[in-house]
């Protein structure tokens, strides 16, 4: 077994500890409080526990499997949230070949351009060329109505659930002195820390909560949750500085940055859903709505810790 294997398998052991314990937590709380399953806050909770357990199974038979199976997962993911992003969107029957060629064409050559590790054109290629493409697709059907709502709704779409998305696998491909073969310990890195404030800024509001940071786009926010999450997920961060290339001060202003671009991710989604008139983007995970309602955080950090690892700390 490689380092490599042995410290993620460690940090999978820990998250499997805490699981085993929030599962116990949940159980005791349904017996005593509500075992008829009336209590709603108690109800969430448990299925929120029990999407993680196998959220935590699919992540860690992808990363396991290897670079192959990363991309293969957050291909997979970005497919899923483009779906769920497009449902809500306004679109036309004009518009099915722009939406063919972003499903179909782009996102696939994006996770291909990243696996070739040709960082100059994935880094290009929804920003600049499918800026470009779709909108000149879309106008040779002959449909100008709401023509540029629903073009730049499209492309809103692809950045958010593929461009963002593709980020995270992107840090397989950093050529970082010293940390060889152990990159994926970096998404590993991300997602623990991300995912973990989530979990404790809705902890910290359900205890402390008084204050919305935004009561008319998501009340459930509170500045009680941002602060205890926030500090509670960086102190984590630091403490997880031995499977980066960050010394344990790198290892809690990368924490900071992260968390703090999460929470905002997810607020800016909140005012999308707000927007569209929906509570959630879709139903495919229990207690977490949609794809996307997993991946607010992660996509809005995604991109800034990628590049701030790759200048602070790449050759390439």
């Amino acid at each position: 077994m490689t380092e490599t294997h042995a410290d993620f398998l460690t940090v999978l052991a820990g998250i499997l500890c805490v699981l085993i314990v929030a599962s116990g937590l949940g159980y005791v709380l349904k017996q005593r409080v509500a075992p008829d399953g009336t209590n709603a806050t108690i109800e969430n909770l448990n299925a929120r526990i029990l999407a993680w357990w196998g959220m935590t199974a699919f992540l860690a038979v992808a990363f396991l499997a290897g670079r192959g199976g990363v991309i293969a997962l957050f291909a997979f993911t970005s497919f899923a949230a483009l779906r769920e992003f497009v449902t809500l969107t306004t679109r036309r029957a004009s518009d099915h070949w722009a939406i063919a060629t972003a499903f179909f064409v782009i996102l696939p050559a994006q996770y291909l351009l990243i696996w070739y590790e040709w960082y100059g054109m994935w880094s290009l290629l929804i920003p600049v060329y499918a800026f470009l493409i779709l909108p000149i697709i879309a106008v040779l059907q002959g449909d100008s109505r709401n023509f540029l709502v629903r073009i730049s709704q499209m492309q809103w779409a692809l950045m958010i659930c593929v461009f963002c998305a593709s980020h995270v696998p992107a840090l397989l491909f950093l050529d970082i002195p010293g940390f060889e073969a152990r990159n994926v310990l970096l998404i590993a890195f991300l997602i623990v820390v991300v995912q973990l404030s989530d979990v404790l800024q809705y902890t910290w509001g359900k205890l402390f909560g008084r204050h919305p940071v935004a009561p008319s786009l998501s009340p459930s926010k509170t500045w009680e949750g941002l602060v205890g999450g926030v500090a509670s997920a960086t102190l984590i961060g630091t403490a997880l500085f031995w499977i980066t290339p960050f010394t344990p001060l790198q290892a809690a202003g990368m924490s900071l940055v992260i968390t703090l671009a999460g929470f905002f991710g997810g607020l800016v989604m909140s005012a999308i859903k707000r927007d569209r008139g929906v509570k959630d983007w879709g139903h495919m995970i229990a207690g977490h709505g949609g794809f996307i309602d997993r991946l607010d955080s992660v996509v809005f950090s995604a991109p800034l810790f990628f590049h701030l690892t790759r200048y602070y700390w790449s050759l390439t």
